[in-house]
């Protein structure tokens, strides 16, 4: 069987991954003294002991590079007041940081004031994956507040505390 054929059509992945529900998080680096950041939804929990998470960055992404010579970097995850941001950095602004209201971290990441829950890490491993690369990553701070998540479906971002929980 042909290698070529027996794969899904890019529409029809898309719909396949438009099922699936992620949260909504802005990767966050310092680049010399200047902030950076891109939109990102490919953010998984690898390890509670030790505590480890990956996300996964296109590498035609203009903060790739920033991201790949780093040590550390910020993970944000957004809250349903932040509809603003996570527009700012899935688009091509040349400075997203700009009239944003953000903190340098532990380490230096920037920390964007009003999410749900941020975490810094240190980038362990960089694993190439087709047009991607997975960061592997181990936290090393933490923080979490009282605003409810924003959550991605379908093209469309949602209040993650107005879900229906199943019986």
């Amino acid at each position: 069987m042909n290698d070529i054929a027996a794969r899904p059509d890019p529409d029809l992945m898309k719909q396949v991954n438009r099922q699936f529900i992620t949260g909504v998080t802005v990767v966050t680096v310092m680049d010399g003294d200047r902030p950076r950041g891109l939109a990102v939804n490919a953010f998984a929990n690898i390890s509670l002991e030790p505590p480890t998470v990956m996300v996964c960055v296109q590498r035609t992404s203009s903060t790739y590079e920033s991201l790949f010579r780093a040590s550390h970097l910020a993970i944000n995850i957004l809250s349903t007041e932040q509809l603003d941001v996570v527009n700012r950095f899935a688009s091509k602004v040349a400075d997203k940081f700009e009239g944003l209201d953000w903190t340098s971290n532990q380490f230096g990441s920037p920390v964007i004031a009003g999410s749900s829950a941020h975490m810094e890490v240190e980038i362990r491993e960089r694993l190439q994956a087709s047009t991607h690369t997975v960061f592997i990553c181990r936290v090393v701070d933490a923080g979490v507040s009282s605003r409810p998540p924003m959550v991605y479906s379908a093209g469309r971002f949602f209040d993650g505390d107005a879900l229906t929980p199943l019986s």
